[in-house]
């Protein structure tokens, strides 16, 4: 029935104009402007993990050691990852360059997973011999990546103290620069039901290889620096591999319970993965470098996120505990910077870091220059320190084609991979006049869903309606449901419409699904609500009308888990297969809800388009 009412509706479509008044009717608020923003922020914020008590050293070693398997088995090494996690790490070594008179620097690349190579430069004193201390130093968004003079001129300055130093590249800067690496299509391999995190952890895991195996590297003086995105490489590679021994993350990272809060700290895909909330937050990856030395550098006027006022003291109120447990509160360290106070890892900020070097690997030996050495002269250009990589080398999406080949092929329960509830509507009638009435849908007193009844006459059933561009967009399908003598409901679920958060939106869709929940999920579920609640107050089972790719994904999830309330369910603008999201490349900050954890290993569109 509702199949030719969409065929009847695409020939009035395509010969007249939705009415003015429909229009207007469609758009009229119902929620505050703030309810959508304000019920994410509660529903994330809530989800995140307290610190437990520590009442020993003891007591903190056992519970760090499970949090550091739980991630690394539950979130970071999911579904192919975990074959990858066992594969030996790769190394190429090229070339050989001059550096300054103390150092050379020998160009490397390696494998994080089978096909993606990492281009790296090794910092090596000319002059060796015993054990020496090593150092990775990550960095974060700068398209300069490796190259970039702050990162050269730390590499130089360790290098001149005898030190052995790594300078990988990070994914998706530098010579990795490029859409296909952008962090965004991460969630690609997600889609698959294998962790797009792993990548970057993998390139942090064996750029540490490759320094241990150096024969002159003390496996006892092993540090890792970096700024913003190094920061978050290096709090997340430090406090999950106790092969580092100091960490020194510079503006990189703050308490999920804080990003719900301060909007410039929440963070890129691989900085809030799917379902790492459900483990550990921050505070605990922090809590869990004790006893071991920690430098915790932040920027007191940050113009890009994590200004230290906001971002610092919850982060030493988590870790100070467990420094205190194994008596080594003075391991843990916070710097502040004043000026210049931005985002940087400038001068001030460096010889911070070299102090703690020379504090912890050096034994204060009064002959170790904590001042910073001038080499301004020896910095490279990019083009200098550019290492050969395969022209095939893989990307997030070619991972991604590659993992869908066979895909779906695992079974699993739908409810249970979108992350489904059984919300409860308590519907509450704002405002009404002939013919059209105004509704809050009050699920679970978690979501609030703002819906608009319209009716000539006396309907003869009810159709939900909605789209991914909110239901002022819905016009003409109103008024040719309206003809057809259906009432509509037209709405806008989480994410949609009214319903759509007006501050970096899609960082909190992922902090959604970080916290384990599922923007799909509650999308789904929100619509399976509504239409429990319309077969209630207005008899029989409803039709589900979705415009829209997005839209039609989450109604087909919806009329999938919602058996007796929807009747059908019509998706005039479906993919055909959820592998079109990984042909079209489409990334996560587009359409979040596309990237649900595991969706393609075990169900596809034809999956979800069941017999009624």
């Amino acid at each position: 029935m509702l199949r030719a009412l969409i065929l009847t509706w695409t020939c009035f479509v395509n010969a007249t104009f939705a009415s003015p008044e429909i229009e207007k009717l469609l758009a009229r608020s119902i929620i505050d402007s703030n309810t959508p923003l304000q019920e994410v922020q509660v529903f994330t914020e809530s989800r995140v993990p307290l610190m437990p008590a520590i009442e020993s050293a003891a007591d903190w070693t056992r519970i760090a050691e499970r949090l550091r398997k739980d991630t690394l088995d539950k979130v970071v090494f999911r579904g192919e990852a975990a074959k990858w996690r066992k594969l030996k790490t790769k190394v190429e070594w090229l070339e050989t360059i001059e550096g300054g008179p103390e150092y050379r620097i020998r160009k490397l690349r390696y494998e994080a997973i089978p096909g993606m190579w990492i281009p790296a430069l090794l910092y090596e004193p000319i002059v060796l011999t015993g054990r020496v201390p090593a150092a990775m130093h990550v960095n974060g968004h700068d398209s300069a990546g490796k190259a970039v003079d702050y990162k050269q001129i730390r590499c130089i300055n360790l290098a001149k103290r005898g030190m052995l130093v790594l300078n990988p590249e990070w994914i998706g800067m530098g010579q990795l620069r490029g859409s296909n690496y952008g962090h965004y299509r991460m969630n690609q391999l997600d889609l698959c039901g294998t962790s797009g995190l792993a990548p970057f952890y993998l390139a942090m895991k064996r750029g540490l290889d490759i320094l241990l195996e150096h024969k002159n590297a003390d496996p006892e003086r092993v540090s890792v620096s970096g700024l913003s995105g190094g920061g978050w490489q290096t709090i997340f590679i430090s406090s999950l591999d106790t092969r580092v021994k100091l960490a020194n993350p510079v503006a990189g990272y703050s308490s999920f319970r804080t990003r719900a809060r301060f909007f410039s700290d929440l963070g890129d895909s691989e900085q809030t993965p799917c379902d790492l909330a459900t483990v550990a937050d921050y505070a605990h990856l922090t809590a869990m470098m004790a006893p071991r030395p920690l430098l915790l550098t932040y920027n007191y006027t940050d113009n890009c996120c994590f200004a230290s006022p906001h971002a610092l003291p919850p982060l030493l109120d988590a870790a100070l505990p467990a420094y205190d447990a194994f008596g080594k509160k003075q391991n843990l360290r916070a710097h502040v910077n004043h000026v210049p106070g931005d985002h940087n890892f400038g001068l001030d900020n460096r010889q911070a870091f070299y102090r703690m070097i020379g504090e912890h690997f050096y034994d204060d030996d009064p002959s170790f220059i904590s001042m910073e050495v001038a080499c301004e002269a020896e910095v490279n250009n990019s083009k200098q320190l550019e290492v050969e990589l395969p022209a095939d080398n893989a990307h997030f999406n070619s991972i991604a084609l590659a993992l869908s080949k066979n895909l779906p092929r695992r079974k699993a329960e739908l409810r249970e991979v979108i992350r489904a509830t059984n919300y409860y509507a308590q519907a509450e009638r704002v405002a009404d006049a002939e013919g059209v009435a105004y509704w809050k849908l009050k699920l679970n007193d978690t979501w609030t869903v703002p819906c608009v009844e319209l009716k000539r006459g006396e309907p003869n059933s009810t159709v939900i309606l909605f789209s991914e561009r909110g239901r002022r967009s819905l016009a003409a399908e109103t008024e040719s449901l309206l003809g057809e003598g259906k009432r509509v409901l037209a709405i806008d679920p989480f994410y949609y419409g009214e319903s759509k958060i007006h501050a970096r939106d899609y960082l909190f869709a992922l902090l959604v699904a970080a916290v384990g929940e599922r923007p799909l999920g509650i999308q789904a579920s929100q619509i399976a609500a509504a239409a429990r609640w319309a077969r209630t107050e207005f008899g029989k089972p409803v039709e589900v009308l979705a415009i829209g790719p997005r839209s039609s994904l989450v109604a087909l999830c919806a009329g999938a888990i919602e058996n007796e309330a929807i009747a059908a369910v019509q998706t005039p603008d479906s993919f055909q297969s959820l592998k079109q999201i990984l042909e079209k490349n489409i990334s996560v900050e587009t359409a979040p809800e596309l990237f649900c954890f595991g969706l393609l290993e075990s169900f596809d569109i034809a999956d979800l388009r069941r017999p009624r």
